[in-house]
């Protein structure tokens, strides 16, 4: 599951088997949040992913029924954040992390820019003092609600899909990704956390290495039956592919180069939505009706429910899309000249209490070296964020693992040998919530 966070907006979306999930179309100015047929439909194709306006520059406010909200609206760049200096006076995500801890006054963008610690308490005092909490208690409960609005935001994107977050690691990267990955992670059930180097430009770094690719689609209502092939579908799909073709060719992509991949987009007769299938690189005619049938059955059921034998399955859209290459990139995460992988500590709050977190510089850390929760990793674009009883190694990409502990159920065997005083003493031990 990638995650990015940055200054406005946090987005999530699925990865299988190395490549990303595309949707045919995206819904615009949604009246319901989350609620898929409340917006406007816009027919291009796109990364499907979900979006939710929390970011660094998330304001935190109090509601008309006295409850910490955070976002979406934002102190943008501009005034942005108290802390930043810039005129900003709303308590914002990041104000909060830095009176958590998280971050460095004198570190941020690698030093260039420092931020201003009191203004950031003075900006939390606003949703502080009706509440009756104190900064850093306020700081927490802004870190922890947008932690939890991301997370169920997240949650819903991959069970819409028939998927389950705790089978999956999660990828964490934007500005203000690592700085929430690891407790955004944590709160879906997922173990693994994995922060690239580079992350907190990893969008942009995406952005220039992307190969290039051209989609085209031609509507086509038809009913799937055995005499649709006989209409002229192969034609079709030959032009279409031909267009894309000499669109990826005409930006200098060789021909020998180019991928192709077939789809079609199929509902149920009278339905809105459609469901994307692939139709593979071979010959397409009669005899593949069946392996159509039973590849939708599969995607309609895994999105909403198993349709009923006998149901008229409708074709809208046929689609090609052809890629090039991808190019290669090797990313440096480290400097040779960078030697104290360990800056000192900090005090930082966390959920279960005040600590003193590790503090490491990201550039100096190493492939096999390990690090224990709770940590502060730092690099100049991006903070990550380790919580107690995490550790996290440097692979050998330089990408940074983080395994996380996660709360494990208590299992309480009722046999008569122990009074029941003694076990919920002994639960209360180790710190068991039931």
């Amino acid at each position: 599951v990638a995650f990015d966070m940055g200054g406005t907006t946090a987005k999530a979306t699925l990865i299988r088997d190395g490549r990303i999930e595309t949707a045919s179309g995206m819904e615009a100015a949604r009246v319901d949040r989350f609620a898929q047929g409340s917006g406007l439909p816009i027919e291009i194709p796109v990364i499907d992913m979900i979006e939710i306006g929390a970011g660094g520059g998330s304001i935190a406010r109090i509601d008309e029924v006295g409850l910490l909200k955070v976002g979406p609206h934002s102190a943008s760049s501009l005034p942005g954040p108290a802390c930043y200096g810039f005129g900003g006076t709303e308590p914002t995500v990041t104000d909060a992390n830095l009176v958590l801890g998280y971050y460095d006054p004198g570190f941020f963008l690698g030093g260039r820019m420092r931020l201003d610690l009191e203004a950031a308490g003075t900006a939390l005092a606003k949703v502080a003092a009706p509440l009756g909490l104190s900064i850093e208690d306020a700081a927490l409960g802004i870190h922890r609600t947008v932690n939890e609005s991301m997370a169920a935001a997240a949650r819903i994107h991959l069970i819409e899909k028939g998927r389950d977050p705790r089978q999956y690691a999660m990828v964490g990267f934007g500005g203000a990704g690592p700085a929430h990955a690891v407790e955004v992670a944590r709160i879906l059930g997922m173990r693994e956390v994995i922060v690239p180097p580079g992350s907190g430009a990893a969008s942009a770094l995406g952005f220039l290495t992307a190969p290039l690719s051209f989609e085209v689609v031609r509507s086509r209502i038809v009913e799937l039956r055995e005499d649709l092939f006989d209409a002229g579908l192969a034609q079709l799909l030959a032009d279409i592919e031909a267009e894309a073709r000499d669109k990826l060719i005409s930006a200098g992509v060789a021909p020998d180069a180019i991928e192709v991949e077939r789809g079609v987009d199929l509902r149920l007769v009278g339905q809105l939505h459609a469901v994307t299938i692939s139709l593979g690189a071979g010959r397409i005619d009669a005899s593949s009706l069946a392996e159509i049938r039973a590849a939708f059955a599969e995607a309609y059921a895994r999105r909403y429910v198993a349709p009923y034998a006998g149901a008229v399955i409708d074709a809208i859209s046929f689609r090609v899309r052809c890629t090039g290459p991808e190019p290669r990139v090797d990313i440096v995460g480290r400097d040779e000249a960078a030697t104290q992988k360990v800056r000192g500590t900090r005090r930082a709050l966390f959920p279960s209490g005040a600590q003193e977190a590790s503090v490491y510089d990201r550039y100096a850390l190493r492939p096999g070296e390990r690090i224990e929760g709770p940590a502060i990793v730092e690099e100049r674009e991006s903070t990550t964020i380790l919580g107690p009883n995490d550790r996290a190694e440097v692979d050998a990409s330089g990408n940074l693992v983080v395994s996380i502990a996660l709360a494990e159920a208590a299992e309480i065997v009722v046999d008569g040998a122990l009074p029941l005083e003694q076990a919920i003493a002994r639960l209360e031990a180790d710190a068991v919530t039931f």
